[in-house]
């Protein structure tokens, strides 16, 4: 099976690279025969040829089984015209990657930002194509507009369609863990989009008796998430508000850098950190690589079950425990978690581990 890596910016190179290390552990140990392609997207794209992102990539990028992308410096992108596309935009909306599966859990041996006593264990479902982002909700053009400069405008889409098949991954996930769903919205203010996206989610939920369903305010739910992150399991929220809250949620289980990610189709998938660059420490071996290794173990287990392939689920679960054995030791851990080892060693202790085990 076939891989194509994007390094992307900033620590993308070196995160990405930490991450194939434990893959290609994974790679021999269960001998998955998985192969890897190489190619630009961000600065090293617009320096090469005039863009973050040739539509040549996307087109090759549905070729391949998996696809790992890594961070993008976006806020210093130029402006579109001038070369500057959102890669992860590009990607979500030319693969129709709709999605964005953000897990946060906890660990008994790492230190959390939760109350003594509290741990989190959930999975926020967040639509990726639609929503607030004004560069994927117009056929042609921008959704913000300035008709003075003193006034801005901005548009919002929400439809039918897209709501209810995130519902529906959401409800599906749901019925492989604790079964239960809650709908993440503004319904109060939002009568007609955020009202058209409940009602969705609520038709969904019909097909899904066993799941219990119930539904927060936007605002509410970080109130509930950070007095009361246990009494979540599966959360479905549109673009913006999954953006929010699983950043909040990751964090309060201890960090952003250990939260993995992936955007999905029914199709293509797609493995990226859920942090940013980081360009303030580019290249000094300081980054830590556990959420972009985390996300590759959410692809490979996504490879495995659309192909029907237990080693690749297998593998992907063999990734995800090595990196919690090597986090439990507090020296083998990144700086940023108060340990003693750089990005390019605590991968490699993540691949030992999991070469042994």
């Amino acid at each position: 099976m076939k891989i194509i890596v994007l390094p992307g910016d900033g620590i993308g190179p070196e995160i990405t690279n930490g991450a194939l290390k434990v893959l290609e552990a994974a790679n021999q140990k269960f001998a998955l025969n998985l192969r890897y392609d190489f190619d630009d997207v961000g600065f090293s794209s617009l320096e090469k040829y005039g863009t973050t992102l040739r539509e040549e990539t996307l087109e090759k990028a549905k070729t391949y089984d998996g696809i790992i992308l890594g961070t993008q410096s976006h806020a210093d992108y130029p402006k579109p015209e001038q070369g500057g596309r959102n890669v992860s935009a590009g990607f979500r909306i030319g693969l129709d990657l709709y999605a964005n599966v953000r897990p946060a859990r906890s660990r008994s041996f790492i230190d959390t930002n939760m109350s003594a006593g509290k741990s989190i264990d959930l999975v926020i479902m967040r639509e990726a194509t639609e929503g607030f982002y004004p560069d994927r909700n117009m056929t042609e053009g921008w959704g913000e507009v300035m008709p003075s400069p003193d006034m801005a405008l901005s548009i919002r889409k929400i439809t039918r369609h897209c709501s209810e098949r995130i519902a529906r991954r959401a409800f599906e996930l749901a019925m492989t863990r604790r079964k239960k769903v809650t709908a993440i919205h503004k319904a109060n203010s939002f009568h007609m989009t955020d009202g058209l996206f409940l009602d969705v989610v609520r038709d969904v939920a019909k097909e899904f008796p066993e799941v219990e369903l119930d539904d927060l305010l936007v605002d509410a739910s970080t109130a509930h998430l950070v007095r009361n992150p246990e009494r979540f399991d599966v959360l479905v929220a549109t673009n913006f508000y999954g953006d929010i809250i699983s950043d909040l949620a990751s964090e309060l289980s201890g960090s952003l850098g250990l939260a993995g990610s992936m955007m999905a189709s029914d199709h293509y998938c797609c493995a990226q950190a859920q942090h940013g660059s980081a360009p303030d420490i580019e290249g000094q071996d300081k980054a830590n690589p556990v959420s972009m290794i985390l996300s590759v173990a959410m692809l490979i287990e996504w490879m495995g079950e659309r192909h029907n392939k237990q080693d690749l689920i297998t593998a992907a679960k063999a990734m995800v425990t090595a990196v919690d054995a090597t986090l439990e030791n507090p020296i083998n851990r990144t700086a940023d978690l108060g340990g003693q080892l750089g990005c390019k060693a605590f991968s490699q202790a993540v691949a030992d581990t999991l070469a042994a085990s």
